[in-house]
């Protein structure tokens, strides 16, 4: 059960995070695909990331 509120968690936060890369983007006057661009990528590194760690959470506490 812990396990889902971590992933929820963690989807939230680069979703967030992604959404905030896109409107930084359009803010410093870059075109909408430059922006969807970012915010694609913030959102992959950050979901990789908060994986990674949950993963690294639920082996080390198995």
């Amino acid at each position: 059960m812990i396990v889902l509120a971590l992933l929820t968690t963690v989807l939230t936060l680069s979703l967030a995070a992604g959404a905030a890369a896109a409107a930084l983007a359009r803010w410093d006057e870059a075109t909408v695909p430059t922006a969807i661009t970012r915010a694609a990528i913030a959102f992959g590194g950050t979901l990789s990331l908060g994986i990674a760690l949950v993963a690294l959470f639920v082996s080390a506490w198995s």
